[in-house]
Protein backbone atom coordinates (compact mmCIF):
# COMPACT_ATOMS: atom_id res chain seq x y z
CA UNK A 1 0.00 0.00 0.00
CA UNK A 2 1.14 3.47 -1.14
CA UNK A 3 1.54 6.71 1.02
CA UNK A 4 2.56 9.95 0.12
CA UNK A 5 4.44 12.46 2.01
CA UNK A 6 4.22 15.98 1.03
CA UNK A 7 6.00 19.04 2.78
CA UNK A 8 3.63 21.92 3.58
CA UNK A 9 5.33 25.51 2.59
CA UNK A 10 6.50 26.36 -0.75
CA UNK A 11 4.49 23.23 -1.79
CA UNK A 12 0.96 23.68 -1.09
CA UNK A 13 0.87 27.28 0.77
CA UNK A 14 3.41 29.98 0.69
CA UNK A 15 5.96 29.96 3.50
CA UNK A 16 4.57 31.40 6.30
CA UNK A 17 7.77 33.11 8.19
CA UNK A 18 8.15 35.10 4.62
CA UNK A 19 4.75 36.73 4.75
CA UNK A 20 4.87 37.14 8.55
CA UNK A 21 8.73 38.90 7.62
CA UNK A 22 6.81 41.13 4.57
CA UNK A 23 3.48 42.10 6.78
CA UNK A 24 5.95 42.60 9.99
CA UNK A 25 8.46 44.79 8.15
CA UNK A 26 11.09 42.36 9.61
CA UNK A 27 13.58 41.39 7.14
CA UNK A 28 15.37 38.63 9.37
CA UNK A 29 11.90 36.20 9.71
CA UNK A 30 12.27 35.62 6.16
CA UNK A 31 15.12 33.17 6.18
CA UNK A 32 13.65 29.82 5.98
CA UNK A 33 14.95 25.82 6.00
CA UNK A 34 15.60 26.73 1.83
CA UNK A 35 18.18 28.83 3.40
CA UNK A 36 19.14 27.22 7.06
CA UNK A 37 19.44 23.48 6.34
CA UNK A 38 19.90 23.49 10.59
CA UNK A 39 16.50 23.29 12.28
CA UNK A 40 17.70 24.23 15.58
CA UNK A 41 19.57 27.26 14.76
CA UNK A 42 16.86 28.64 12.44
CA UNK A 43 14.21 28.14 14.63
CA UNK A 44 16.43 30.05 17.94
CA UNK A 45 17.53 33.30 15.04
CA UNK A 46 13.69 33.17 14.93
CA UNK A 47 12.37 33.22 18.58
CA UNK A 48 15.16 35.39 19.20
CA UNK A 49 13.99 38.20 16.38
CA UNK A 50 10.18 37.62 17.72
CA UNK A 51 11.12 38.39 21.14
CA UNK A 52 13.38 41.87 20.25
CA UNK A 53 9.98 43.29 18.20
CA UNK A 54 7.93 42.27 21.17
CA UNK A 55 5.84 39.76 18.99
CA UNK A 56 3.53 36.45 19.62
CA UNK A 57 1.65 33.66 18.46
CA UNK A 58 -1.37 36.03 18.07
CA UNK A 59 0.31 38.64 15.24
CA UNK A 60 1.35 35.92 13.46
CA UNK A 61 -1.79 34.03 13.40
CA UNK A 62 -3.18 37.27 12.35
CA UNK A 63 -1.17 37.39 9.29
CA UNK A 64 -1.92 33.06 8.30
CA UNK A 65 -5.12 33.63 8.68
CA UNK A 66 -5.29 36.05 4.66
CA UNK A 67 -2.81 33.23 3.17
CA UNK A 68 -4.41 31.91 1.19
CA UNK A 69 -2.62 28.05 -0.72
CA UNK A 70 -1.21 28.23 -3.97
CA UNK A 71 -2.68 28.50 -7.13
CA UNK A 72 -3.63 24.80 -8.29
CA UNK A 73 -2.65 23.38 -4.65
CA UNK A 74 -6.21 22.64 -3.67
CA UNK A 75 -7.19 20.74 -6.90
CA UNK A 76 -3.74 19.05 -7.02
CA UNK A 77 -4.52 17.61 -3.42
CA UNK A 78 -8.05 16.56 -4.43
CA UNK A 79 -6.85 15.02 -7.30
CA UNK A 80 -4.16 13.47 -5.00
CA UNK A 81 -6.08 11.76 -2.45
CA UNK A 82 -9.04 10.54 -4.97
CA UNK A 83 -6.23 7.59 -6.05
CA UNK A 84 -4.02 7.73 -3.00
CA UNK A 85 -3.89 8.48 0.76
CA UNK A 86 -1.60 11.60 1.51
CA UNK A 87 -0.08 12.96 4.23
CA UNK A 88 1.32 16.55 4.79
CA UNK A 89 4.76 16.41 6.85
CA UNK A 90 6.08 19.62 8.09
CA UNK A 91 7.89 21.38 10.58
CA UNK A 92 5.51 24.07 10.66
CA UNK A 93 3.58 24.00 14.14
CA UNK A 94 -0.33 22.80 15.13
CA UNK A 95 -0.59 26.66 16.30
CA UNK A 96 -0.17 27.77 12.73
CA UNK A 97 -1.40 24.81 10.57
CA UNK A 98 -5.24 25.04 11.66
CA UNK A 99 -6.57 27.68 8.93
CA UNK A 100 -4.44 25.92 6.36
CA UNK A 101 -5.76 22.67 6.83
CA UNK A 102 -9.01 23.96 6.46
CA UNK A 103 -8.68 25.85 2.89
CA UNK A 104 -6.78 22.70 2.08
CA UNK A 105 -10.17 20.29 2.86
CA UNK A 106 -8.40 19.26 6.14
CA UNK A 107 -6.12 16.68 4.81
CA UNK A 108 -4.21 15.04 7.24
CA UNK A 109 -1.28 16.77 8.86
CA UNK A 110 2.15 15.89 11.62
CA UNK A 111 3.75 18.94 12.38
CA UNK A 112 5.64 20.62 15.88
CA UNK A 113 3.90 22.34 18.48
CA UNK A 114 5.09 25.55 19.73
CA UNK A 115 5.47 26.83 23.83
CA UNK A 116 3.63 29.65 24.14
CA UNK A 117 3.53 31.92 27.40
CA UNK A 118 -0.07 32.45 28.84
CA UNK A 119 0.63 36.16 27.80
CA UNK A 120 0.81 35.11 24.28
CA UNK A 121 4.44 35.50 23.52
CA UNK A 122 6.35 32.17 21.87
CA UNK A 123 8.84 30.84 24.21
CA UNK A 124 10.08 27.79 22.66
CA UNK A 125 9.04 25.16 20.39
CA UNK A 126 8.78 21.00 20.72
CA UNK A 127 9.39 18.38 17.52
CA UNK A 128 7.32 15.81 17.31
CA UNK A 129 10.29 13.58 17.40
CA UNK A 130 13.68 13.63 16.19
CA UNK A 131 14.19 14.09 11.80
CA UNK A 132 10.41 14.13 12.00
CA UNK A 133 10.20 13.79 8.28
CA UNK A 134 12.77 10.71 7.91
CA UNK A 135 11.46 9.19 10.92
CA UNK A 136 7.78 9.26 10.04
CA UNK A 137 8.97 7.72 6.73
CA UNK A 138 10.52 5.19 8.43
CA UNK A 139 7.97 4.19 10.53
CA UNK A 140 5.15 4.14 8.26
CA UNK A 141 7.65 2.06 6.02
CA UNK A 142 7.69 -0.42 8.79
CA UNK A 143 4.22 -0.89 9.07
CA UNK A 144 3.74 -1.88 5.24
CA UNK A 145 3.35 1.05 3.48
CA UNK A 146 5.49 2.10 0.88
CA UNK A 147 6.19 5.58 0.71
CA UNK A 148 6.30 8.44 -2.13
CA UNK A 149 7.89 12.21 -1.01
CA UNK A 150 7.42 15.37 -2.28
CA UNK A 151 9.02 18.86 -0.91
CA UNK A 152 11.21 21.60 -1.44
CA UNK A 153 13.96 22.36 1.14
CA UNK A 154 16.96 20.53 2.98
CA UNK A 155 14.79 19.23 5.62
CA UNK A 156 12.93 17.07 3.17
CA UNK A 157 15.78 15.79 1.54
CA UNK A 158 16.08 12.90 3.78
CA UNK A 159 12.48 11.49 3.46
CA UNK A 160 12.63 12.06 -0.46
CA UNK A 161 15.77 10.00 -0.31
CA UNK A 162 14.47 7.41 1.97
CA UNK A 163 11.25 6.96 -0.16
CA UNK A 164 10.54 4.63 -2.96
CA UNK A 165 9.92 7.48 -5.10
CA UNK A 166 10.70 11.56 -4.28
CA UNK A 167 10.41 14.39 -6.26
CA UNK A 168 11.54 18.16 -5.67
CA UNK A 169 8.90 20.32 -6.00
CA UNK A 170 9.59 24.21 -6.96
CA UNK A 171 13.16 23.95 -4.87
CA UNK A 172 15.76 26.43 -5.18
CA UNK A 173 18.11 26.08 -8.14
CA UNK A 174 21.23 25.27 -5.62
CA UNK A 175 19.14 21.80 -4.26
CA UNK A 176 18.85 21.14 -7.74
CA UNK A 177 22.16 21.39 -8.44
CA UNK A 178 23.35 19.40 -5.40
CA UNK A 179 20.77 16.76 -6.46
CA UNK A 180 20.43 16.19 -10.05
CA UNK A 181 19.60 12.50 -9.09
CA UNK A 182 15.96 13.67 -8.30
CA UNK A 183 13.37 14.23 -10.37
CA UNK A 184 12.77 18.15 -10.19
CA UNK A 185 9.25 20.00 -11.04
CA UNK A 186 7.58 23.23 -11.15
CA UNK A 187 3.77 22.60 -11.91
CA UNK A 188 1.24 20.42 -9.90
CA UNK A 189 0.00 18.44 -12.99
CA UNK A 190 4.04 17.81 -13.54
CA UNK A 191 3.71 16.78 -10.07
CA UNK A 192 0.70 14.57 -9.94
CA UNK A 193 1.35 12.75 -13.33
CA UNK A 194 5.29 11.39 -11.37
CA UNK A 195 3.41 10.40 -8.13
CA UNK A 196 0.87 8.34 -10.10
CA UNK A 197 3.43 6.53 -12.13
CA UNK A 198 5.13 5.61 -9.08
CA UNK A 199 2.32 4.36 -7.26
Amino acid sequence: MNIVCLDLEGVLVPEIWIAFAEASGIPELRLTTRDEPDYDKLMAHRLKTLREHGLGLKEIRRVIEKIDPMDGAREFLDALREVTQVLILSDTFEQFASPLMKKLGWPTIFCNSLEVSESGKVTGYRLRTEKTKLSTVRALQSVGFETIAAGDSFNDLEMIKASKAGFLFRSTEQIKKDHPELPAFEEYGDLLFAIKNAL
